[in-house]
């Protein structure tokens, strides 16, 4: 039996479970530059929060994962890794979609191919890729674009 996935906006004191999965990604992912403490991690994402930009995933009683979402980008989609392959960032990315009517658009590094395969699935397409030059990590980057279905009038 699937867990049952409840998504809200994410509160001031759940900064600290969002910026240990953020630091895990880093600290897990051989191609990522290591470039924050936890606590920056936490404090980042802290930030994100007082903007009203999160929304987070909760699996039993848990924070599994969180998407960051500033009007039509996605600024962030992380789940903590005994979370991932269960739809959970499906769930997340379709909620995004369905409260961005006009489309949503974001960057994924170039390296990192299950995202943008993720991505792709999910009905993003890639426009430009850059250098790394526009990014803090210095990698190269893929910007993505998706926009709903225009609907046929009669």
């Amino acid at each position: 039996m699937k867990a049952q996935v409840i998504l809200r906006a994410a509160a001031p004191l759940d900064a600290g479970r969002l910026g240990e999965i953020l630091y895990r990604f880093q600290q897990d992912t051989p191609w990522m530059p290591k470039l924050y403490a936890e606590v920056e991690a936490i404090s980042f994402c802290g930030t994100m929060i007082d903007r009203g930009w999160v929304t987070v995933a909760i699996v039993d009683g848990v924070i599994a994962g969180f998407l960051a979402r500033d009007h039509d980008e996605v600024c962030a989609l992380y789940l903590a890794v005994e979370c991932r392959g269960q739809g959970i960032g499906a769930r997340l990315l379709v909620a995004a979609q369905e409260a961005s009517p006009a489309g949503l658009r974001l960057a994924a590094f170039v390296a990192n191919h299950g995202a943008r395969q993720f991505y792709v699935r999910h009905g993003f397409c890639e426009l430009t890729t850059g250098d790394g030059s526009g990014n803090e990590e210095g990698l190269p980057d893929i910007k993505m674009q998706w926009q709903p279905q225009q609907q046929e009038v009669a």
